[in-house]
């Protein structure tokens, strides 16, 4: 898998995949992952670009290293062991689903006036564009729309890449999110891609991620296909 030469340090970007890896189910919860020869050639780097990786996600509770036995996921969760927050994705995980990600589409767009897109970001924005898949079958579209301030399309070049990642990589702070939820009609394009019948009614989930100074910097639309797995919540007192 190419890395990008541009952006951060190799390892940093090595780190974030494996991350989001765990994160998403494809390397379990009490499982090894990858030896580090099979990531070096993976990742086309050095011995030493490897174990810098998996060093910080050691130090950061992820993994634990085992003299001789390999690797192990230790933590699945992007929260704090004492947290009694989780998020949706953590849930599912927890449940053993594996998420996975595709990235179909990214571009810089001229946004329609009069749209939503065109009142938060003006003439133009980043638009990203990604299916989900829930053990590999299609789950959920999102359409992501971005602050052109993400430094461009050339940032967000693979399945793997984090969103809020991206922004925290281009120092773009994240204070405040407001979800809104419906039910809606699948867009035809939606519907094709989540293998649905034409007019599949959807729950649509639409987000607002403002900085801190009140600046919308993503604006994304996502329709879930709840009769293949309900949206969940977590509550804990």
């Amino acid at each position: 898998m190419a890395l990008s030469r541009d952006r951060k340090p190799l390892y940093q970007q090595i780190k974030n995949m494996i991350k989001d890896r765990i994160l998403h189910g494809v390397y379990p919860l009490g499982e090894l992952i990858p030896s580090e020869p099979q990531l070096e050639q993976e990742f086309e780097v050095s011995k030493i670009t490897v174990r810098n990786a998996i060093q910080e996600l050691v130090q950061e509770g992820y993994l634990e290293k085992g003299s001789g036995k390999g690797t192990k996921v230790l933590r699945n969760t992007s929260t704090s062991r004492l947290s009694k927050q989780k998020s949706f994705t953590e849930i599912l995980v927890e449940d053993g689903h594996r998420i996975r990600k595709r990235l179909l589409q990214a571009e810089t767009v001229r946004n329609e006036e009069g749209s939503e897109p065109y009142r938060l970001f003006g003439d133009q924005c980043v638009c990203i564009e990604r299916l989900y898949f829930l053990d590999d079958v299609p789950y959920i579209h999102y359409t992501h729309y971005l602050t052109s301030r993400t430094g461009g399309v050339a940032a967000f070049d693979s399945d793997e890449q984090s969103l809020y990642g991206l922004l925290e990589e281009q120092e773009i702070a994240l204070a405040k999110f407001r979800d809104h939820f419906e039910i809606a009609i699948a867009p035809a394009r939606v519907a094709e891609l989540l293998k649905l019948e034409p007019g599949t009614h959807l729950l649509r989930r639409s987000r607002y991620s403002r900085e801190p100074s009140g600046e919308v910097a993503e604006y994304s639309i996502g329709y879930y296909n709840t009769a293949l797995q309900p949206y969940l919540v977590h509550y804990e007192a």
